[in-house]
């Protein structure tokens, strides 16, 4: 089997052929538009929710181009997100991926109509696969539900009414398991839906990896806002600070969050003892998620 960083590295080179192929293109008008579209989705970041889509599929044989749509599903979700996320109202910032923000870069009409297209395009691209209609009606549901107001939306407003509240432990926990926990619970689902219908204990099981991958991705993000710099991030470091946000070092200092991370990843791996070594990926990916750097 592969190492890990050369699977890695192979599948983050697959998802870029995979996301320009289920783009539009950019000579097609409104050019400007889709030039946009390219811009916030191609060429950066660390593609964890493909990966996840991918090492989930693999528990179950799931077929190549399945999963690329998937993958591509998902990503286009997660950008679109990050367009909205960084405009002025919202968390206003001019750095994303080492690059000027899409609002920065174009405009923030072009950066709205940006969030709003890929969204569609997400859900097109699912829509699309050849996968038996129930199943594939049943991935179309997930992603749209970890994308509305029950999953990363509902998680945003929250953060933003935050803003320079005491929020306890749970509160802040609830928070994240829809603002960055949903959309990478619906990764690992969708990767294994792909493969196959699965059986509740199936369910149960990736939920529960999930779950923890998806808050110690929160926490290791939290740890890094405040020990990092923006070269390392590729985004504007301290900002949590500056904006008075409640976070996981705010509450439970620097320690304690990186103890948390470490939990959060061990139970993880835990999760994925019924699969055994089909889940080799999964485990890696919970390892990369709470050791990285930025």
């Amino acid at each position: 089997m592969q190492s890990f960083d050369v699977w890695m590295k192979s599948t983050q080179a697959e998802m870029e052929v995979a996301l320009v192929q289920h783009l539009p293109p950019v000579a097609v008008t409104p050019a400007r538009l889709h030039e946009a579209m390219h811009y916030a989705v191609l060429d950066g970041g660390k593609r964890v929710r493909p990966l996840l889509v991918y090492a989930a599929g693999a528990l179950f044989d799931a077929d190549a181009a399945e999963l690329a749509r998937a993958a591509a599903a998902v990503e286009m979700i997660h950008a679109y997100s990050l367009v909205h996320d960084d405009m002025p109202c919202m968390d206003d910032d001019a750095l994303r991926r080492g690059k000027p923000t899409v609002h920065v870069k174009y405009d923030e009409a072009c950066a709205l109509l940006v969030g709003d297209a890929l969204q569609s395009q997400a859900f097109e691209v699912l829509a699309d696969g050849g996968l038996d209609p129930v199943r594939q009606l049943a991935m179309v549901r997930l992603l749209a539900k970890a994308s509305g107001s029950l999953g990363m939306c509902g998680g945003q407003a929250i953060d933003l009414a935050s803003v320079g509240l005491s929020l306890s432990l749970q509160e802040l926990e609830q928070m994240h398991r829809l603002k960055t926990g949903a959309l990478l619970r619906v990764s690992v689902l969708l990767g294994a839906l792909a493969g196959k219908a699965l059986s509740e204990e199936e369910t149960e099981a990736l939920d529960t990896y999930a779950a923890a991958i998806g808050l110690a991705f929160q926490v290791v993000d939290d740890v890094l806002d405040a020990t990092a710099d923006s070269a390392t991030l590729g985004k504007t470091a301290g900002k949590d600070a500056a904006d008075n946000k409640p976070t996981y070092v705010s509450i439970l200092g620097l320690e304690q969050s990186q103890a948390l991370a470490e939990k959060l990843r061990n139970d993880a791996h835990r999760a994925l003892e019924q699969f055994g070594e089909k889940a080799r990926r999964l485990r890696e990916l919970a390892d990369l998620i709470v050791q990285r750097k930025a």
